[in-house]
């Protein structure tokens, strides 16, 4: 089978038959199939033999598959097998559509009698795990395969990236079969299987309308899946490039390359990779040598908690990463994995426009993670005092003997007579971290300039405090757009498009409030 233009199904889950109504309208822009997911109607509007349900398949733009899945394997409903029979009796789709019925309810040689058999050419067999990644998949697939159903579909909960290779391994099968296979990894370590599946076999991807209307874990919305990795370009031959980090959901980097690659008119993508096992995942997805996938891969973004732990797997590795003893970067030269860190130009060339001359500058650095190592070889590099702050005293005495610098205590800090306070720390980033501060007002009062490498969201609770004290403050999306289009030049010998880069990361951030 051919690389096909990709096919997006946009599952409606709606209580009402009129909100499905219109949930099908406005998802029909965007859905090349759209899923009916009657499982999810409140039984009160389903009526005597289903009639009720027939006018949203009349109403319906684009051809539909019809669920009706039982809550253990993902329903919104509990069904057991007879009323699921019941179901499938009274409903079929249209002539270009399909019926989505569960592997336990496919396998059964008797469920269907003679006259209710449903049109095997027009079904998709499932099966759903959402608790994790069954140990033998090439069983499952080929107990599935003796199903008379036309298309197979295996949607597993993935936990690590790596859990995307088996993944990939059954749409190459089916592909090696000529047959037709949904395949995903749920989660967000699962994301690449849904933006790279068609581009490997795969008979469509599911995507939400909204973030928040989502029926399975890690589903994009259609309007990422078109608009940031640009689904319908991704074939074969595309490059791959991403962020391997944990987690990773929060990152708006995805945004920034694959608008530079967009208009650069560079056949890659940038994915997330939620990545627990570094070395695993390194050596079986990305290493030219050692990789089970036949893809090309470009290089990777490396973020917390990662930085200083890959350094172990590469084959080589940039005397500024080794100076700071952390890598931000990798690329993959001929057979080799290259280390790299790009966060001190990142880091300084911001605080130069703003702060001016750094040589002699009183700077306090909190935090004492892979952040904060880039951060003291850079200040060193410009010939800037440093100071080490952070609660985990032991830890940053030993990075600032590093680096000759002091290190105190956090909790008591106060930054009265310092230029610049930057936070390297993740405090303040959307999410369970974001109202939190490693410093508060009255510890800043006196600091002329604090500086928060946190981007998302723009003003910090951290920044709040820095105005509430009088000071003058940096964000850290300045720091993130002059460190990716260094990662972009490493990547693909081109200077970046830092405009583009700018414009396409606004809709990922959290605006004050």
């Amino acid at each position: 089978m051919e690389s096909k233009p990709p096919v997006i199904c946009i599952p409606i889950c709606e209580q009402s038959i009129s909100a499905a109504e219109q949930s099908i309208l406005r998802a029909t822009p965007f859905a090349d199939l759209i899923e009916l997911r009657f499982d999810c109607l409140d039984p009160s509007q389903i009526g005597e033999n289903f009639r009720s349900l027939d006018h949203l398949f009349k109403n319906c733009p684009k051809p539909t598959i019809i669920t009706y899945r039982p809550a253990e394997q993902g329903g919104r409903q509990e069904l057991d097998m007879g009323a699921r029979v019941v179901f499938w009796t009274f409903k079929r789709p249209d002539t270009n559509g399909f019926m989505d019925i569960e592997f336990d309810l496919a396998s059964g040689s008797n469920v269907f009698d003679d006259g209710t058999q449903p049109d095997w050419s027009r079904v998709i067999c499932s099966y759903h795990d959402f608790v994790g990644m069954p140990s033998d998949l090439d069983g499952l697939y080929n107990r599935m395969a003796k199903t008379p159903a036309r298309i197979l579909k295996i949607a597993v909960q993935a936990d690590d990236a790596i859990d995307c290779l088996p993944i990939f391994r059954l749409l190459e099968r089916a592909r090696a079969d000529k047959r037709e296979m949904i395949a995903i990894a749920m989660g967000t370590s699962g994301l690449a299987t849904r933006i790279l599946g068609p581009s490997r076999g795969a008979f469509l991807t599911y995507a939400s309308l909204e973030t928040e209307t989502g029926t399975a874990p890690g589903q994009l919305t259609a309007r990422d899946l078109k608009q940031i990795y640009r689904i319908e370009k991704i074939d074969r031959q595309t490059q791959i490039f991403g962020l391997m980090g944990l987690p990773v959901s929060h990152s708006v980097s995805p945004l920034i390359h694959n608008a530079a690659f967009e208009t650069m008119a560079i056949n890659a993508v940038y994915l997330p990779f939620e990545v627990r096992e570094v070395k695993e995942f390194l050596r079986r997805m990305v290493h030219p040598q050692s990789r089970e996938l036949d893809w090309s891969f470009g290089g990777l973004s490396v973020t917390a908690p990662h930085k200083t732990t890959v350094m172990a797997h590469l084959d080589w590795i940039d005397p500024v990463a080794l100076g700071i003893g952390a890598v931000n970067t990798i690329v993959v030269v001929d057979d080799a994995l290259h280390g790299h860190n790009t966060d001190p130009r990142g880091l300084i060339a911001p605080l130069s426009i703003q702060f001016g001359e750094l040589r002699a500058a009183r700077c306090a650095i909190l935090g004492a993670g892979g952040a904060a190592r880039a951060a003291l070889w850079a200040l060193r590099q410009e010939g800037a005092e440093t100071v080490v702050f952070a609660r985990n005293t032991e830890k940053a005495g030993a990075l600032a003997a590093e680096f000759g610098a002091e290190s105190w205590p956090l909790d008591q800090a106060g930054f009265d007579g310092y230029d610049v306070v930057i936070n390297t720390t993740p405090l303040g980033t959307v999410g369970p971290y974001e109202a939190q501060t490693p410093a508060t007002a009255p510890q800043l009062r006196g600091a002329r300039l604090a500086y928060d490498l946190v981007y998302n969201p723009t003003e910090t609770q951290f920044l709040r405090e820095a105005r509430a004290a009088g000071c003058e403050m940096l964000g850290g999306l300045s720091m993130l757009i002059a460190q990716a289009a260094e990662q972009f030049k490493l990547w693909t010998g081109n200077e970046a498009p830092d405009g583009v880069m700018w414009e396409a990361a606004q809709p990922g951030l959290k605006s004050q409030v």
